[in-house]
């Protein structure tokens, strides 16, 4: 059982690296936690004031300033007891008030939800960052010691939380440059996710330590032994990864335990930077470097202020060691990272010339996100930013572009500009060129070939990986795609009001869109028709609902079918599209009423032993009404007009076109649905007769989509490239 750390020792680990603490407030913070938190136990049965209490201790350890450590002594204050943000800001000032509400609303945001809140929650995360990180920095270690004692909780909730760490906390206290964190949160996480496999790898290495002996203590040896030969004082520790890293190396490169060989890490701390380089240059003579694993993070630090030289070489018996080396500056952004800036040194803010101001880092983070459209383009925008490694690449006049790992030229043309991205048709890499797919690597130099007139393609979706690039291509194609259906939307405008005797005018346009709740945008409603979200006819209607009596004569469609009892229902069968003309049949279901089928739709065969619910109908005698739509399979070439010409022809023939679905684009053909309303089998023919004999139309068949089997894969296959059913 986890013991109560005394306000006495927290207040003395405190005054070790900041003797003009409020020494005051602190204790006041901790008698009014403790005070609050009374009679509140942990599922593991302590007391629940320790965990705020050694939260406190995590941060000290850091040497934060003291509204952060008396933010995580208060930060569940509010959550889980009579505390108000009031009484807090009463007590503690509007600073403290304000991190603590902070952290509150942070705890209550379902981060690992898989519903759609997840994004928009997200969202509120990065908001949260943006007003003080500190926010952020309490919140990660409540998370870190929340995982050192989850072994407490129900194991499905270990689960959950374990997930929601290996997932969001531990990649963002890498981005924030706290690698030790990050990597113990996911080692943590890992321990309940997978125990199996830790505990495999656990075995393993414990029996190859035992086999190699002290290999860390040696190597450790080798190296100082190199430093003094040519004068270098620097501090050298060694380590072995965490199982997680081990785990995910052996997973990335499907290798087993006995061929992983970088298992083992170094850090060389030295006075200077220049030392930095003498001791690479030392390591580097002394052993074999390994190609492509040199990176200088001191002359390109990393946005979180993280500096430092890593290599790797072969040691001792041919085993793969990685060095980082760094001067103590350096080491402490690199322990502490974003946190630094807050960090104290003998009573004063330490001056790190490294430590990278979180306004700055913040603003730089979320600068790609502002322009996603909505909370799920953030999620992947920040999914994508936040959580990868960076490649460093140079432009042709070698300035920095700075990427995440597997960034494509595209990215590096959105990185520079979107005009640049938008005007790609090509790219060079170090003189050569190269498919736009292709990964960069670090230090590669990356010129972008553009040309006039280019537009972002739908292919470059998958190309790009960075949330600029995706968001810049994105508005581009919804600008495109908008464009289009306007564009096809007139078209359908003029074919129904030429078949009313009526001119399709923007007056016109503008009225049928206020009476349809669109304001008086005419472009919108264009779009929407173009699109198939609404029908010519409804816009029709809209503006002349009398033209709908006009008929004389003509059969309306709920008096088309003659056969059923007088408190019957019908509908027709979305599977054969049955229209005046046709034999049919109807087939009572409950809930839906009567659905009329033609004679040979496949779909009867289910009904084959369920005679009774067969009915003998008939279509009524007579000229109808031309409302009952039909599904045209068209392949029309691709040149200017066409379509509009293929939608004039309909028009001639009095059909109505009511929707239109594109589901093949190829440079030279368009396939297309074409969803028709006609009133019987011989308007039918007049319209397939008159769109065979245009030369530009290449096939038209009656598009039916079959039982309900084919029904449901035609359902799949229109959804995976994005076009609706026909009604």
């Amino acid at each position: 059982m986890e013991q109560l750390i005394p306000i006495k020792d927290l207040v003395a680990r405190v005054q070790s690296y900041n003797p003009r603490s409020n020494v005051r407030k602190l204790r006041a913070a901790y008698d009014y936690a403790k005070k609050v938190h009374a009679g509140q136990r942990r599922r593991s049965g302590e007391p629940y004031f320790t965990h705020p209490v050694a939260v406190a201790a995590l941060l000290a350890e850091q040497r934060l300033d003291d509204a952060t450590l008396i933010t995580a002594l208060l930060h569940d204050t509010v959550e889980d007891t009579e505390a108000t943000y009031a009484d807090i800001t009463k007590r503690f000032g509007k600073e403290i008030a304000e991190l603590v509400d902070g952290v509150t609303k942070l705890t209550n945001l379902q981060l690992s939800s898989t519903e759609t809140r997840q994004a928009e929650n997200f969202r509120k995360l990065f908001m949260a960052m943006s007003k003080d990180l500190r926010v952020i920095l309490v919140k990660l270690f409540d998370r870190l010691h929340n995982m050192r004692t989850i072994k407490s909780l129900p194991p499905e909730k270990q689960q959950r939380k374990a997930r929601e760490t290996m997932d969001i906390y531990a990649p963002l206290a890498g981005r924030m440059g706290m690698q030790w964190m990050r990597d113990e949160l996911e080692d943590l996480a890992f321990q309940v996710l997978n125990p199996e496999a830790r505990t495999s790898i656990m075995r393993r290495f414990v029996k190859l330590q035992g086999e190699a002996g002290n290999v860390i203590g040696r190597i450790n040896e080798d190296i100082q032994k190199e430093l003094a030969k040519e004068g270098i004082a620097a501090e050298v520790i060694g380590r072995a990864k965490k199982p997680y890293s081990i785990w995910r190396k052996m997973e990335q490169k499907e290798i087993s335990f006995s061929r992983l060989s970088d298992i083992y890490g170094f850090r060389v701390i030295t006075a200077n930077s220049m030392d930095c380089y003498r001791v690479l240059g030392v390591i580097h003579r002394r052993w074999r470097a390994v190609p492509n694993r040199f990176k200088d993070y001191i002359s390109q630090p990393k946005q979180n202020g993280y500096r430092s030289l890593h290599t790797a070489v072969l040691g001792r018996d041919g085993k793969r060691v990685e060095v980082q080396i760094r001067t103590r500056e350096m080491h402490e952004v690199a322990e502490a990272g974003v946190a630094a800036h807050w960090a104290y040194r003998d009573g004063e803010r330490a001056e790190n010339p490294f430590a990278v101001d979180p306004a700055e880092w913040i603003s730089g983070l979320t600068e790609h996100f502002e322009a996603a459209a909505d909370d799920d383009e953030f999620f992947e925008a920040v999914k994508l930013e936040m959580y990868s490694d960076k490649v460093f690449c140079f432009t042709p006049k070698g300035d920095v572009v700075k990427l995440p790992r597997g960034a494509t030229p595209l990215d590096f043309a959105f990185a520079i500009h979107t005009r640049i991205g938008s005007a790609c048709v090509g790219a060079k890499i170090d003189g050569r060129r190269v498919p736009l797919w292709t990964q960069l690597r670090n230090g590669q130099s990356v010129e972008i070939i553009t040309a006039e007139g280019q537009s972002p393609q739908a292919t470059w979706i998958d190309i790009a990986v960075t949330g600029k690039a995706k968001s810049a291509i994105r508005r581009s194609l919804r600008a495109e795609k908008r464009s289009r259906f306007v564009k096809l939307g007139r078209e359908l405008a003029r074919v129904a009001f030429e078949h009313i005797n009526k001119k399709v005018t923007e007056k016109a346009l503008r009225t049928a869109a206020r009476r349809m709740g669109l304001g008086e945008n005419s472009e919108e409603l264009l779009a929407r028709l173009g699109s198939g979200e609404i029908t010519a006819r409804e816009v029709v209607d809209t503006l002349y609902p009398e033209l709908g009596d006009r008929r004389g004569g003509e059969i309306e469609a709920g008096k088309a079918v003659l056969g059923l009892e007088a408190d019957q229902t019908w509908d027709r069968g979305d599977c054969c599209q049955p229209i005046p003309g046709e034999r049919i049949v109807g087939i009572s279901l409950p809930g839906r009423g009567v659905v009329v089928h033609a004679i040979d739709c496949p779909t009867l065969v289910e009904y084959e032993d369920q005679l009774d619910r067969w009915i003998d109908l008939h279509w009524h005698s007579g000229p109808h009404m031309p409302v009952h739509p039909i599904t045209l399979d068209i392949t029309i070439s691709n040149d200017a007009g066409v379509l509009g010409r293929i939608c004039t022809l309909i028009g001639e023939q009095k059909a109505n076109i009511s929707n239109l679905v594109f589901l093949d684009r190829k440079p030279d053909y368009f396939r297309l649905l074409m969803e028709v309303e006609l009133s019987d089998t011989e308007h039918l023919n007049r319209v397939m007769t008159a769109l065979e004999a245009e030369n530009n139309v290449a096939a038209v068949v009656r598009y039916r989509p079959g039982n309900g089997e084919e029904a449901e894969a035609d359902g799949r296959r229109r959804a995976a490239v994005g076009v609706q059913a026909p009604r």
